[in-house]
C-alpha cells in the first residue's frame, strides 16, 4: 500500500468525515466530531494533527501534543487509529515516526503513549518503535 503522512493544519469536510469512519474504531464511546471540533483540534497551537493517506483517500490519523511543562518539554501520542482495510501494512509506524520526527526537532525530552494490554499487535508495533513499559499509574476523573 502506498501511503503518504501529512501534517494537517486546516479543518476539511473529508478530514471530519475520515474521523467519523476511524474515531469509532478507535472508542466506542468517542463522541462524533464536526466541523468546529476538528478546526478546534487541528488549530491548537499544542497539537500536531497527522494523517495517513492512500489512493483512496485517509487511513489513518495520529495527534502528536507537545506540552512544554517545568520538567522540559514533553510530548504525547494520542488516538492512533488506522482504518481496518488498512491495518498490519505498516501505516501506524510510518504515522509514529513522523510523529517522533517532529518531536525530535521540536527538542521534546520524552513521547509518551498509552494502549490498553488487549491491542497486542499495537503493543507489539510499539515495543519495535524503541517505546518500553512504565511501570506508572494513570488517573483519570471522568
Amino acid at each position: 500500500m502506498d501511503v503518504r503522512v501529512e501534517t494537517i493544519r486546516e479543518a476539511s469536510q473529508e478530514l471530519v468525515d475520515a474521523f467519523g469512519r476511524l474515531l469509532p474504531q478507535l472508542s466506542s464511546t468517542a463522541k462524533p466530531l464536526d466541523h468546529e471540533a476538528v478546526d478546534r483540534m487541528v488549530t491548537c497551537d499544542a497539537n500536531t494533527v497527522l494523517i495517513a493517506r492512500a489512493a483512496d483517500g485517509i487511513v489513518g490519523t495520529l495527534t502528536l501534543v507537545l506540552l512544554p511543562l517545568p520538567s522540559g518539554l514533553r510530548g504525547r501520542i494520542e488516538d492512533v487509529v488506522v482504518d481496518s482495510s488498512a491495518r498490519g501494512q505498516g501505516v501506524a509506524g510510518l504515522l509514529i515516526q513522523e510523529a517522533l520526527r517532529i518531536a525530535d526537532k521540536a527538542g521534546a525530552r520524552t513521547v509518551d503513549l498509552t494502549s490498553r494490554r488487549d491491542r497486542e499487535a499495537a503493543n507489539r508495533l510499539y515495543e519495535r518503535l524503541g517505546f518500553e513499559a512504565r511501570q506508572s499509574t494513570v488517573y483519570r476523573l471522568a
